[in-house]
């Protein structure tokens, strides 16, 4: 380990071969392809590709070391080739070998106490990530053409964001995991890692098993704004590039935005048996934690229930981070599992409603990078927690998810994900394909743009053009009000409040049509919004709409029956239309 970050930090000039492989491998050998068939057949579709798999993936005759050594000396030699390899091979593929992973699969980070950690090729003092993490680094520093590993929490994701990498999670059990050894069987799937979107999609379309007939329809895309307020990389990076992309392309529905910790709160009921704190689902936070803790309390409660015995047993020599969270799980107690279970299926009928064959939601990948949290190069226990609330929603339903790099940020690699529903598969793999030129221009102009200004830690640029309207509406200048809103809303067309704050300056104005414009738009944006109603009603007021003002005052007592301004408007309409 001393060795190793002797060797980051002096760079990539070391000879020895470690640094050549940048770490990624435990062990290299071959296995050739299925012979070439005969003229005029077409020659194999993965022909001259190379590819690499996790220290957890079955070849014949050889042991599997789950990352560890002790599991290699105390197993015995494989008696057939994983499934996903055998098909991989038949199809023309070359296997090269087995690379580092976190031990048992139970780590995020990327280190191993007894192989090291594999060096980021894209920053080389920052952790690769984990658990799949010579995977990734061996696709990041071009060493393979594609990699396998596996996802169980983000054991995929992780890495391909941190090494600025295409990632897959295929949906839960869509891919064979015969030959393959699991941390958590209900969590786990075969994952995939490449650089190239065409090798991307021709071989996740042989994993799949899915045929290459592109079926024509419509993408909706929803971007998860409460997901977006743990990513601090600024939106021009990021939900702009993917909404100019969807822009310029056809046969793409208008991007819409939502909460989805409201939509998850309605319709995975299952939260509530968990009591305090999931029962306040009004906060968005809280029922991502809360499907963050079923996820882990689901992992942990069955790799106890695999692998207990086993490390009883032979009592194997761990890293710090692995041998903490195997502590964790074996001394747990799970008296709800039933529920976990249960939540599990909710939560992934929940997306699937809300997805459909159709539906593409937007997220951060990972919620920032670990310079900005920690000087050693480990997640602290707040950048975990963000962590697992973002991959929770396809680790713990068992859809679908691509990491996608997006440039970089002040050297860092950017990753967004699409989650598609469960079985969507082709469907996610045939849109990231489709998007990729689109994705590239719009990444060339959003790096060749001046950043915008970071006035604090915490608010962004059009957080404060919100701040300089408020003030200048308190000093009654509405036109200097309105242009400040309108900047704010050019940064973020997704904030209700920015629509509202405008339309209520409007109103000051006298300009009734642009204030329900505004406020038509923020309650599209936030249906709960009572100021947008109170402001729309006042709006159609003025313009003789007496019914439709009624409406909105109407409206407004349900969401907040107490509310005076709303009640005496109601009366004094009553008045006007009898």
């Amino acid at each position: 380990m001393a060795e190793s970050a002797r060797r980051r930090r002096k760079g990539s000039n070391e000879t020895s071969p470690r640094v050549k492989d940048f770490g990624a491998f435990i062990e290299r050998f071959e296995l050739l392809p299925a012979p070439q068939p005969p003229p005029p057949a077409a020659r194999h579709p993965l022909s001259d590709l190379t590819f690499a798999v996790a220290d957890n993936f079955d070849v014949k005759n050889s042991v599997s070391g789950f990352g560890n050594p002790d599991w290699k000396r105390t197993h015995e030699p494989a008696g057939k080739t994983a499934a996903v390899i055998s098909l991989l091979l038949q199809r023309g593929a070359t296997l090269v070998g087995r690379t580092v992973m976190d031990e048992l699969a139970f780590g995020v980070t990327g280190e191993n106490l007894h192989y090291g950690m594999p060096i980021n090729p894209q920053l080389l003092l920052q952790i690769p990530g984990g658990s799949s993490s010579g995977s990734g680094v061996a696709v990041a520093a071009g060493l393979v053409d594609f990699a396998l590993g596996t996802d169980t929490i983000g054991c995929v994701r992780i890495p391909a964001a941190f090494c600025g990498i295409l990632g897959y999670r295929p949906s839960h059990g869509v891919v064979s995991n015969i030959g393959i050894l699991t941390n958590s069987q209900s969590l786990c799937t075969v994952g995939l890692f490449a650089r190239d979107p065409s090798i991307f999609h021709r071989v996740g379309h042989l994993l799949l098993q899915a045929s290459q007939t592109v079926v024509k329809r419509e993408k909706r895309f929803i971007f998860a704004d409460d997901f977006f307020q743990y990513s601090r990389i600024p939106k021009q990076k990021t939900v702009h590039v993917i909404s100019k992309a969807i822009e310029a392309l056809s046969g793409y529905l208008p991007a819409k935005h939502m909460n989805v910790s409201h939509y998850i709160a309605s319709n995975v009921p299952i939260l509530k048996e968990f009591g305090e704190p999931y029962t306040k689902l009004h906060q968005g936070t809280t029922t991502l934690q809360a499907l963050s803790t079923i996820m882990l309390s689901l992992q942990k409660y069955e790799f106890k229930t695999n692998h207990e015995e086993w490390i009883n047993t032979v009592k194997p020599s761990l890293g710090h981070e692995i041998s903490t969270r195997v502590r964790v799980a074996l001394n747990s107690t799970y008296d709800n599992v039933k529920y976990l279970y249960k939540a599990r299926a909710e939560l992934r009928a929940a997306l699937n409603s809300l997805l459909k064959d159709d539906g593409v939601l937007v997220i951060p990948t990972i919620p920032d990078f670990l310079s900005k949290h920690s000087s050693k190069r480990k997640m602290s226990p707040e950048f975990e927690d963000r962590l697992f609330m973002l991959l929770c929603l396809a680790g713990l339903s068992g859809c679908c998810q691509v990491a996608i790099p997006l440039g970089k940020h002040e050297s860092y690699p950017i990753s967004l994900s699409f989650i598609a529903a469960h079985g969507a598969d082709k469907f996610l793999l045939d849109t990231v394909l489709d998007m990729h030129s689109s994705l590239q221009e719009q990444i060339s102009l959003a790096s060749s743009l001046a950043p915008l200004p970071d006035f604090n830690g915490d608010m962004d640029a059009s957080e404060l053009l919100k701040e300089k309207g408020n003030a200048a509406f308190k000093g009654k200048q509405w036109n200097k009000a309105v242009n400040f809103y309108t900047e704010a809303i050019k940064l973020n067309d997704s904030n209700a409040t920015y629509y509202c704050n405008r339309a209520a300056a409007y109103l000051e104005l006298g300009c009734y049509q642009q204030a329900e414009a505004d406020c038509n738009q923020a309650i599209l944006l936030d249906k709960k919004n009572v100021k947008a109603y109170l402001r729309r009603g006042t709006a159609r007021e003025m313009l003789v709409s007496y019914k439709e003002a009624a409406q909105d005052f109407k409206h407004a007592l349900v969401l907040e029956p107490q509310n005076k301004a709303a009640r005496d408007a109601e009366k004094r309409l009553r008045r006007l239309m009898s």
